[in-house]
């Protein structure tokens, strides 16, 4: 479903896609998955999308969205909302269904291809408009956990799916116990060896917001 002179985009749901990536446990490699749909056509555009708690001091997406935003990739953020429902429990509103849906409809006259990176129901009103203008469609998502990461009507509505599980020897990393990591020659005893790069840390999803 692939051809190497076809002009795609990728469209990835952030907090979808780190859902169903931990539902099969393994963490996404993002700049071997950018590599791998360049190898697959000609990637225009890798647009990712995900809501900041920005009034926290330290939010643990921050540096994959940092890095993200230096190698290759289209960031599409806002301010998550927080609120307290009527049970008393701390609430937090992120969707970025809307901002996801704008730019593939104004992306799709220069595209041959889109691949959405989302296994979400609401999207597929977005699959059929985009397919009635000419853009193929493939949907990236899961069918091999418990219950399936995909709706049954986003994936029958799109041109291709794509099985995550089949791409976790290309763009999956593979575990790393820090604690048995080598200390450099170099390195005082005692140092605490420094973090892997910010691409290799799992994003920390938003909770999924609630209908």
């Amino acid at each position: 479903m692939f051809y190497r002179d076809e002009r795609l985009a990728l469209f990835i749901d952030g907090s979808n896609l780190y859902a169903t990536a931990k539902a099969l446990s393994f963490d996404i490699d993002y700049k071997l998955l950018r590599q791998e749909f360049m190898r697959r056509g000609k990637l225009l555009r890798a647009f990712y999308y995900t809501a900041l708690l920005e009034n926290e001091e330290y939010s643990p997406i921050r540096p994959l969205v940092d890095w993200l935003h230096y190698n290759g990739f289209t960031l599409v953020t806002k301010p998550a909302k927080e609120f307290i429902d009527s049970q008393g429990r701390r609430k937090v509103k992120g969707n970025m269904d809307i901002e996801l849906t704008v730019d593939a409809m104004e992306t799709a006259q220069h595209v041959d291809h889109i691949v959405l990176f989302s296994g979400d129901g609401d999207f597929k009103p977005l699959v059929s408009a985009l397919q009635r203008r000419g853009v193929r469609v493939s949907v990236c998502s899961t069918i091999r956990s418990q219950p399936p990461m995909i709706a049954d009507d986003l994936r029958r509505q799109a041109d291709n799916f794509i099985e995550l599980d089949e791409l976790r020897d290309v763009i999956g990393r593979p575990p790393r116990d820090y604690t048995q990591t080598p200390r450099p020659a170099d390195e005082p005893p005692g140092l605490r060896t420094q973090p892997p790069h910010p691409r290799t840390q799992p994003p920390q999803a938003l909770p999924a917001e609630e209908d």
